[in-house]
């Protein structure tokens, strides 16, 4: 029974959100990062503009999967193209959609992943609720998550994957290679894959 489980620890998704520069996407790849994430919302500190966000994109294609990550659809209207998902917290009928909610998303809600996050983005973390282990398909743990915490967060919920931005920071949009290092060291469970 432990097997399948061992499968997911190798695979584990693990996504960095909030870069703002092409060093960080480089970080990211060399790390062995799954994703990345850019900001489009005007309301984020880490905000790209289009030009900026469809640069980053076109840097990353093909190395990593890349995220366009806003409020609403119309936050990445000009740049959703550019980027492998979009991600929303308000639900959209998009095909590529990585849906954000601290709820359960309602029943024809359905996105190519569920990134649960009650901390919109603040980097506060709070306790993930037991329904999130239930809710089928890709479900990626956010908000608040850090090099010292993200291991049992994932012991505990079992999930597809993890999402960090402001933990692995030394301000806003500055990311740092070791925090982003320790971060996804923690992800890794040596114990897990022997």
């Amino acid at each position: 029974m432990a097997e399948p489980d061992d499968k997911e620890w190798r695979r584990m998704f693990v996504k960095v959100c909030g870069l703002t520069t092409e060093e960080q996407i480089d970080w990211a790849i060399e790390l062995g990062y799954s994703a990345i994430g850019v900001m489009t919302t005007p309301k984020s500190k880490r905000y790209r503009t289009p030009e900026q966000a469809r640069a980053l994109a076109g840097y990353a294609r093909g190395r990593i999967t890349t995220f366009a990550v806003a409020l609403a659809a119309s936050e990445v209207a000009e740049v959703a193209d550019a980027f492998d998902v979009v991600q929303l917290y308000r639900w959209t009928d998009l095909p590529n959609l990585a849906f954000c909610s601290s709820n359960p998303p309602e029943p024809g809600q359905t996105s190519e992943y569920f990134f649960y996050d009650a901390s919109a983005g603040s980097g506060v973390f709070e306790e993930f609720p037991d329904w999130v282990r239930a809710q089928p398909g890709r479900v990626v743990l956010a908000g608040g998550l850090d090099p010292d915490n993200v291991a049992e967060v994932i012991d505990r919920h079992r999930p597809y994957g993890v999402d960090v931005s402001s933990s692995v920071e030394t301000a806003p949009g500055v990311k740092s290679y070791d925090l982003m290092r320790r971060f996804k060291a923690a992800t890794e469970r040596p114990e897990v894959l022997e």
